[in-house]
C-alpha cells in the first residue's frame, strides 16, 4: 500500500469523527496513518514488482521442471527398452 493509499485510509477513518470534533479529527487523522503505515511495515509485505517478478521465476522454474520430467519419462522408457 503506498503513502497516498494510507493517507485515504486515514481521511477516511478520521471522517467518521463527529464534526464537532474539528482539532481531534485533525489529530486523530495523523495518528491513524502513523498507525496504518507502522502495522503495514510490520507486515513484511512486498511491491507489486518484486511479486510480479517472483512470479515470472516461478513460472520459468515450473516450465524447467515439466520439460526435465518429460526427458526423465523418456529416458526410462528408452532403458526399459534396451533391458528387454
Amino acid at each position: 500500500m503506498d503513502v497516498q493509499g494510507i493517507d485515504q485510509l486515514a481521511q477516511r477513518l478520521a471522517s467518521l469523527v463527529p464534526p464537532g470534533l474539528a482539532q481531534a479529527r485533525q489529530d486523530l487523522q495523523a495518528n491513524f496513518k502513523d498507525v496504518l503505515a507502522q502495522g503495514l511495515r510490520r507486515l513484511d509485505l512486498v511491491t507489486r514488482e518484486e511479486f510480479d517478478v517472483q512470479s515470472q521465476v516461478l513460472a520459468r522454474t515450473r516450465d524447467r521442471l515439466e520439460q526435465l520430467e518429460k526427458r526423465l519419462a523418456d529416458l526410462e522408457i528408452s532403458a526399459a527398452h534396451r533391458g528387454q
